[in-house]
């Protein structure tokens, strides 16, 4: 019924794969390390450490440059304190009393140490602008400052001498600490001395600090026991603040003062009588203080319009001074003795040049004051010659061919640059020198182009020589300009007088 069915058997092949490998159905990313992550890791670890050890050699730096520029500024404070300061020790200085102190004691010298740390600073500070400078001249300050040097042409604009106006601060600020303290007592000197100090500062300031000057050496003198011999010399100051101020009557107070104690007498007795001593004081800085007084009460005599009584104090301030018996030579004194006996002539030049302005105002004949002029040029060229180291005696010859120190070359001898008490006071008397040896050729060529005429041969040498002292030759050619302590008014009259010899000259030539 059914059909048988056959069943044919196939031949069974083995099957292969047509792939062998496998394949996934997402790409396959093969594993790679973070390499961007692992490269900003590593730049920061390495920013972070380069800043770690810039802040930390930026943090030594700064406590090396701390600590240097303390070490500096303590090893200034200890120089000073020590060797800028210290007491004078060469005999001769202490002799002719050329010594100055910053401090109540000089024989100890430094700063007085119950001071305090500050004030101590303070006054060591003061002293190193007053000596060494503040590296800078001068400055400027509009209206409203209380400095009233005017600089020409430029109205509200005050010049101020930068060294001047740096100490006058610093002293003022160690006067307040001074005052302030009651433990432990200072020295019976030393608040004196600071006020002294201050008050010459103030009266080199100008004429707008005078009246503060004043009041500053009134302190002081209220401070200071008259035996002192300080006392005469702020009594001179004052003396010549009170002139200077137009309070005469207190002037003519004080100078008596000032030479009363210079003869060791007492300031309360006869006060107001001016009269020259008999004999001079011992004492080497009595001396100069008390020569120094008779010269500004001759120049207020004078300026009163008191010319009789200028021209019998200045005859019997030179007759005095001449009682002085001079050293045997500047070469073999000592330079503190020297320096003391050129400071008495310099004294006499200055005096010599009042009494022939007296004696022309009151009609002498000119020789007399011709005679007098001649003196004071000799004494002021002598006393320039012999700080300078030049030859002491002239060649002979027309006076406009003498020699005259370069104040640019011919600097002070090298025996005068110490102590530094010695090398101010030679410096400043230098300056004094050659301006009083210009203002002496001044007047004396005034004289003969009044005899003479306008065309003087003898003024025009006159002229000539007074601006050879007065100024100093310019770096840029053969003009000159006014010498260092030379103030410009003179300087421009010196040289016009001069200009109007030569014209006068020149037109009568030809």
């Amino acid at each position: 019924m059914f059909r048988q069915r056959f069943l044919v058997h196939r031949p069974k092949f083995p099957v292969y794969p047509l792939f062998t490998k496998k394949y996934s159905l997402r790409p396959h990313t093969p594993e790679q390390p973070p390499v961007i992550q692992d490269h900003f890791i590593s730049h920061t670890l390495y920013a972070i450490n380069v800043g770690s050890r810039f802040v930390k050699f930026s943090f030594f730096g700064l406590i090396a440059l701390g600590t240097t520029i303390a070490a500096a500024f303590e090893g200034a404070h200890l120089y000073v304190e020590h060797v800028g300061m210290a007491p004078e020790s060469d005999p001769e200085v202490k002799k002719w009393e050329w010594d100055e102190s910053w401090s109540g004691d000089s024989a100890v010298g430094g700063t007085d140490p119950a001071l305090g740390i500050r004030a101590r600073h303070t006054v060591r500070a003061a002293w190193m602008a007053y000596n060494w400078g503040v590296g800078y001249s001068a400055a400027t300050t509009g209206t409203d400052g209380p400095f009233v040097s005017s600089a020409k042409g430029l109205p509200g604009i005050h010049i101020i001498d930068a060294q001047m106006q740096r100490t006058e601060d610093f002293l003022r600020s160690a006067i307040h600490v001074a005052e302030t303290m009651s433990s432990p007592p200072l020295h019976p000197l030393t608040f004196t001395t600071l006020l002294a100090r201050h008050a010459a500062v103030l009266e080199k300031l100008g004429i707008g600090h005078l009246e503060q000057s004043k009041l500053q050496y009134e302190r002081a003198w209220q401070t200071l026991p008259t035996q002192q011999p300080t006392a005469a010399r702020i009594a001179m100051k004052l003396g010549n603040l009170n002139a200077r101020l137009g309070q005469d009557t207190s002037a003519v107070d004080w100078w008596a003062k000032a030479i009363k104690l210079t003869q060791g007498e007492s300031s309360e007795v006869g006060v107001g009588s001016l009269q020259v001593p008999s004999k001079p004081p011992a004492s080497p800085l009595s001396q100069r203080i008390l020569f120094s007084t008779l010269v500004s009460i001759s120049a207020h005599y004078a300026q009163r319009g008191k010319l009789k009584d200028a021209e019998a104090l200045e005859e019997s301030a030179l007759a005095l001074l001449r009682s002085i018996r001079p050293p045997e030579s500047f070469a073999s004194a000592s330079p503190p003795q020297a320096l003391h006996a050129l400071y008495l002539l310099q004294q006499s030049s200055m005096l010599s040049i009042h009494l022939a302005e007296v004696l022309h105002a009151r009609r002498y004949p000119v020789r007399s004051s011709v005679q007098w002029l001649m003196s004071a040029a000799e004494s002021s060229e002598r006393v320039a010659r012999a700080l300078s180291g030049l030859p002491l005696s002239s060649p002979p010859g027309p006076i406009s061919e003498m020699p005259v120190p370069n104040p640019k070359k011919d600097l002070l001898l090298a025996c005068y640059n110490t102590p530094r008490s010695v090398n101010k006071a030679a410096d400043a008397l230098l300056k004094d020198a050659r301006r009083t040896a210009a203002e002496s050729w001044n007047l004396l060529g005034v004289l003969h182009e009044m005899q003479e005429g306008s065309a003087s041969k003898a003024a025009f040498e006159c002229f000539d020589r007074a601006v050879n002292w007065a100024g100093a030759p310019m770096d840029s050619g053969s003009s000159r300009e006014a010498a260092d302590g030379i103030l410009q008014s003179d300087w421009h009259v010196f040289v016009s007088n001069l200009e109007r010899a030569k014209t006068a000259r020149d037109q009568r030539g030809k």
